[in-house]
């Protein structure tokens, strides 16, 4: 870096120069964002205000506040990171929040970002009555284990079994499981989808967010997203290889009032496709349309 140029970031005093220079910096590298934030000033906030280790939802008393040179030195090298290695931000600082949670990420796992979560906040209804009546719910490609420990929040009664077929993945999952003080309550099982549970497990509900990622997309994803694992994303030809799996074999671990839900993305069609017979409800979210499909067990083929 010349010389010129540290001396003008020597001209970044306050939190608020940082951020004006961060969003700057991520417009003129034409970022693209998808992984907490969906724009430039967002991600810049969170990361100065990350950098300086100031509470992330409070920004404004801080905004004028001076910055001390290792303070600056920090909050740069995070800025100019993103930029250079076009990372997600989670990768950065090893957090995500999602739903008001805080989980710890890193590249092991896709970044949490799941619509799942709003659905889960409201503890699924009207489709479930009674949050306290539902005493088993299954997570299917469990990931960082964010969506169980959401379930296990939001159904307090429920015992949650979470499978992976990455290692990797459960191990990040381990964490966030053990840092929400729930090894008593969420089970991680190693193996793919259905085959490392007990044997004649039965769920009231089953949600699962599965690569599904059609393989004509996955060549033109974004260079952040080429950070993520690919086994995590990549669904097949046509999105739908899992979700086939998950739904053949979801009547026999659903209980007879039991629900499945799955999120597909922007597959919609690929969907209807694959499985013409099927009528799920389609589930809304603020975040998300005809991304998150709702199926009962009377509507699954035995």
């Amino acid at each position: 870096m010349s010389d010129t140029l540290h001396a003008s970031r020597d001209a970044l005093l306050s939190v608020r120069d940082l951020i004006r220079y961060g969003v700057s910096r991520f417009n003129q590298a034409k970022l693209f964002f998808g992984h907490g934030s969906d724009n430039a000033w967002d991600e810049a906030v969170y990361l100065v205000l990350f950098a300086l280790h100031l509470p992330p939802d409070q920004l404004e008393p801080f905004m004028d506040a001076r910055v001390l040179p290792e303070e600056r030195t920090r909050a740069l090298d995070l800025l100019d990171r993103r930029c250079d290695l076009r990372l997600p931000a989670p990768y950065l600082t090893h957090e995500t929040w999602l739903q008001g949670y805080r989980f710890h990420v890193d590249e092991r796992v896709i970044v949490p970002r799941s619509p799942v979560a709003e659905l889960l906040m409201s503890q699924l209804s009207p489709w479930i009555a009674d949050a306290y009546a539902v005493t088993s719910v299954l997570d299917l490609c469990t990931g960082s284990g964010c969506l169980a420990i959401i379930a296990a929040h939001q159904f307090p009664d429920a015992l949650i079994d979470a499978t992976d077929i990455s290692k990797d993945a459960l191990d990040v999952a381990e964490i966030n499981v053990r840092d929400h003080s729930l090894t008593d309550r969420v089970n991680l099982h190693h193996g793919s989808l259905y085959d490392p549970l007990p044997v004649a497990s039965r769920y009231d509900v089953i949600f699962s967010n599965p690569p599904y990622v059609n393989s004509a997309s996955m060549l033109t994803l974004p260079s952040e997203y080429q950070h993520e694992p690919s086994l995590a994303l990549a669904g097949g030809e046509d999105g739908m290889d899992l979700v086939r799996t998950i739904i053949e074999q979801a009547p026999s671990h659903l209980t007879d009032q039991g629900i499945l839900l799955i999120e597909i993305g922007h597959e919609r069609h690929y969907f209807e496709a694959a499985f013409p017979d099927l009528d799920p409800v389609w589930l809304d979210t603020a975040e998300s349309s005809d991304q998150i499909l709702l199926l009962t067990r009377e509507q699954l083929p035995s």
